[in-house]
């Protein structure tokens, strides 16, 4: 089947654009989704295809919301404001109960707190507030020694982070993000939207697994009790659907910081661009010594929490080794839940950001990342 692809690529990103219209056509008729690429700073790719959907149109990226929330880390860092090896306790007393008082702010950013989530859960309310959430979490006991190993603090991690980015400046990281980053370079990447804009946003469409896709889904749920449910909040009675997360306007207001953003695959591409590379006059966000800091592996191996092998630099997924290894090394960013992808490639100059409306199979980085980044860094390369 063919359908109508929409937008433009620069000279030398043709099969950039072949290779999302043959991704498309086989999708299902109501896929929408959105690709954006920029290669030192200048826009080389953008592309979206599905009805009612435009480039300007708004999703929830869930977990792609992480790689706004420790780029206000990076800048806070990169300015002295916040240091790595500090503990956390320095910035934040609280934190220090029940054995967590040695953690540093390194070992936060890079998920060895063991402090994936609470005993009990958090209802849907709490899950919209980082406050709440950091508050619950002081007085929770750590699942594995922290510092020791690590796991995917899905839900959690940028609310602990924005409470010491909360002690730290008196801001929110929220505030931050908004008044450093987003703001300046109007980016449709959002921790907070504001209601004005609700008419762009696109609610998240529940995943349409194949009933043999459904067979493999269902022979392997997680316990009720294991790291996985607790970290992300399924131990609860009555779990949530994944897609009531961005979908409540509470969260798109609040805009959580490990899951609630809403976003453009343009203001996602966006703002790894203005992390990496110099966008309309201004200076790129991240000095090198910062960019290699952030890209750095610190954790690597088996992740407790998603049972997988995974890679993580500071907050940031590093994915070249937890993704795709042909990009360069010290590539940064962060996938999310529904299918959606953004990182920066700095070896590249490559920024990338992916958005798609339904969730995909099976979860996390939809499986079409791959063939898609692929194309866009083998012309990157070829300029």
């Amino acid at each position: 089947m063919t359908r109508e692809i929409h937008g433009t690529v620069a000279a030398g990103f043709e099969a950039v654009r072949e290779e999302f219209a043959a991704f498309v056509a086989g999708e299902l008729p109501d896929y929408e989704g959105q690709l954006c690429a920029h290669v030192h700073g200048r826009k080389v790719v953008d592309l979206w295809a599905g009805d009612g959907n435009d480039a300007g149109s708004l999703y929830g990226v869930f977990s792609s919301t992480k790689g706004a929330a420790h780029l206000v880390v990076a800048l806070l860092v990169q300015d002295g404001t916040l240091e790595l090896e500090r503990r956390v306790t320095y910035y934040w007393p609280e934190f220090g109960a029940e054995g967590k008082a040695a953690l540093t702010l390194r070992d936060l950013l890079t998920h060895r707190a063991g402090l994936i989530g609470l005993d009990a859960g958090f209802s849907a309310e709490e899950l919209a507030d980082d406050r709440v959430i950091a508050e619950r979490l002081a007085d929770q006991r750590p699942f594995w020694r922290p510092g020791t190993t690590f796991g995917y603090h899905a839900f959690v991690i940028g609310a602990l982070t924005g409470e010491v980015v909360r002690r730290a400046t008196g801001r929110t990281l929220q505030e931050v993000y908004e008044e450093r980053i987003r703001a300046p370079y109007g980016l449709d990447f959002f921790l907070g939207l504001p209601e004005a804009l609700e008419p762009r946003f696109r609610s998240v469409q529940p995943m349409a697994p194949t009933p043999k896709q459904q067979a493999v889904l269902d022979a392997a749920p997680s316990g009720p009790h294991s790291l996985t449910s607790i970290a992300y909040n399924t131990h609860v009675p009555e779990p949530p659907a994944l897609e009531d997360h961005p979908n409540s306007r509470t969260v798109r207001a609040k805009g959580p910081a490990s899951a609630g953003g809403v976003a453009a695959a343009r203001g996602l591409a966006g703002m790894y661009a203005a992390a990496i590379s110099e966008v309309g006059g201004r200076p790129p966000l991240l000095k090198p010594d910062t960019i290699a800091e952030v890209g750095q592996i610190h954790s690597v191996g088996h992740d407790l929490v998603s049972r997988a092998h995974r890679a993580f630099g500071l907050g940031f997924q590093a994915t070249a080794e937890a993704w795709y290894p042909f990009l360069g090394a010290g590539a940064f960013g962060h996938s999310g839940a529904s299918g959606s992808q953004a990182f920066a490639d700095p070896r590249s100059g490559l920024a990338y950001g992916y958005t798609r409306r339904r969730c995909a199979y099976p979860g996390g980085a939809a499986p079409e990342n791959e063939r898609l980044i692929r194309a866009v860094h083998t012309a990157a390369l070829a300029l």
